[in-house]
């Protein structure tokens, strides 16, 4: 992915809007690596790394809200841009997992 998809700021959503949105049908992309998905992650969320995602993106679903998600927000931002970019309808939830587990967002260890 290049550095372009991280200097535009994508659609942001808060994680208590995710958390809203998940409810209602979409989707949560967590973008981490690995280590960090195997130490906790949001349930029913689909694990796909940021550095896999320009190839595997097409495995995702057309037809539901997609919601990027890392720690922070960053990695996210970057994955909710290339999703924009291949015809996804995507989202960035802002401040990731700091603001998922304050706004009540349920976690798996």
């Amino acid at each position: 992915m290049s550095f372009r998809h991280y200097l535009r700021r994508p659609p942001a959503i808060s994680a208590a809007e995710a958390v809203r949105l998940v409810a209602e049908g979409a989707v949560i992309v967590d973008v981490r690596r690995a280590f960090e998905w195997n130490r906790v992650h949001i349930p029913g969320a689909v694990h796909m790394p940021l550095e896999v995602l320009p190839a595997r993106c097409t495995e995702l679903p057309e037809d539901r809200l997609l919601i990027t998600f890392c720690t922070g927000g960053l990695r996210s931002a970057g994955a909710a841009n290339l999703l924009v970019e291949n015809g996804f309808e995507a989202v960035n939830m802002s401040r990731g997992l700091i603001d998922w587990r304050a706004a009540g967002g349920p976690l798996t260890p």
